[in-house]
């Protein structure tokens, strides 16, 4: 194998020995996420998995680049190594001219991997399990020798994940907890069983030091006593009026998307808000602070029509795991307003918020008139979102703005009579959708 695994020639030039009828001289860098159907013609691919193989080529060839930092090879592998722990082959049971690519790019690091590192408590079981399938499987029938295998000693593992038992967890828990009173509820500085009646150090001291100790001259004892100051009873913090500013809408930049592996109706996406680095619930990609986004936009809006675009997130929800992943923000997209008495099909039309076209990701989006600071997390029992989603709208001209109609909380004082506030960038750029008019947006 070549030592430039990273290098699409070097892949292709393996592909073309491996399959040398179906991959011929001509084929280039630019055909490989094509070539699955060719390399295994009883299988079949839509858009979402053609798009989602062409991810997995590219992520192959950042494994298998030299200058990579330890540590964000070290996320991928451990990223990769969950995917498959549920998964066959990278698209889940189909076989893909990535399986190939990733075999290629990966085989020769887990073939110096140590035991630990393939099988110990932290190691890369299913990586190990994926390219041992690939190597030996005859579905992919790969050009490799005997020699140029990883070897792999099925017997030789060194630790066994044991599936978590809920019951035994929740007993362990309560007797944790139950351990923990006992030992908050002993006196200070004694154990159990110590002798409380052991007489102390003071008890010891001299009388003589005692009694010094316990007089009052009659100057002191003339002095009137100090009145203790009442303590004033905190006061809460002031809270913020009602306000749609109150909720934290950024420009992002959807830098992935892919199906998400549990649920057909949803997408997972990385996409930088312009957090700072280290900020909660945020991990890094590929050099940029990002996001993990669940949306029930599959079957909605294509996957192609996902990737690497810029859309308007909603930063300041509290984080929610759907289907076991954690989703740190939500894309703002329109739909049509339902008649009354109907009810949501949930099929559609949807159209994303797009903010404009030079906007930043992470540049702050506000409705006109309604300026202030946004909370840092919203918290749910006072359901602000919840009550000021409703007069998030778009208008004829397909502008997206904020109208008080739909928040009765909001309809007095000053806010009578308020005209609808379009949804816009610091810059002063418009967010708009494509065609959806008088559309609900959330």
């Amino acid at each position: 194998m070549s030592s430039s695994l990273s290098s699409p020639t070097a892949l292709l030039h393996f592909l073309k020995s491996t399959y040398p009828s179906t991959v011929s001289s001509a084929t280039s860098e630019a055909d490989l996420p094509a070539l699955s159907h060719h390399l295994f013609p009883h299988s079949s691919y839509s858009d979402n998995e053609k798009v989602e193989t062409s991810q997995w080529l590219t992520t192959s060839s950042r494994l298998a680049a030299p200058n990579e930092d330890e540590a964000k090879h070290a996320e991928r592998l451990g990223s990769l190594n969950i995917h498959l722990s549920t998964r066959t082959t990278l698209l889940g049971s189909k076989p893909s001219v990535a399986d190939v690519a990733l075999y290629y790019r990966l085989a020769p690091a887990v073939k110096s991997w140590s035991i630990q590192e393939r099988t110990g408590e932290h190691g890369y079981h299913h990586i190990v399990r994926f390219i041992d399938f690939v190597q030996n499987a005859p579905l992919f029938a790969l050009s490799v020798s005997d020699e140029d295998k990883v070897p792999i000693n099925l017997d030789d593992i060194k630790f066994v994940h044991k599936p978590l038992d809920a019951k035994e967890e929740k007993e362990r828990k309560k007797k944790e907890k139950a351990a923990a009173a006992a030992q908050t509820s002993l006196p200070v500085g004694k154990g159990k069983g110590e002798d409380d009646a052991k007489p102390s150090k003071q008890e010891k001291a001299p009388e003589a030091a005692r009694s010094a100790e316990g007089k009052v001259t009659a100057e002191n004892a003339k002095q009137p006593k100090k009145e203790k100051k009442e303590k004033q009873p905190k006061q809460p913090p002031k809270e913020a009026p009602l306000s749609p500013c109150l909720i934290d809408l950024r420009v992002g930049h959807i830098l992935k998307a892919i199906n998400h592996p549990n649920a057909d109706s949803l997408y997972v996406s990385t996409i930088a808000c312009g957090d700072p680095p280290g900020t909660d619930n945020t991990s890094e990609h590929e050099g940029q602070t990002v996001r993990t986004v669940c949306s029930g936009l599959n079957g909605l809006v294509p996957l192609e029509e996902m990737q690497g675009r810029k859309i308007i997130a909603v930063c300041n929800l509290k984080p929610v795991t759907m289907r076991g992943i954690k989703s740190a923000a939500m894309v703002l997209a329109a739909s049509p307003k339902l008649k009354e008495g109907a009810e949501d099909d949930h099929k559609g039309p949807v159209e994303l918020v797009e903010p404009p076209a030079d906007a930043k990701a992470g540049e702050r989006v506000i409705f006109e008139g309604w300026a202030g600071d946004p909370e840092a997390v919203l918290n749910p029992k006072k359901k602000v979102w919840e009550t000021l989603q409703p007069g998030f709208t778009t208008t004829e001209g397909l502008e997206v703005g904020f109208d008080i109609v739909g928040v009765p909380q909001l309809q007095d004082g000053e806010n009578v009579g308020k005209p609808t506030g379009k949804l816009v960038t610091r810059s002063g750029g418009t967010c708009t959708v494509k065609s959806l008019k008088s559309a609900v947006v959330r």
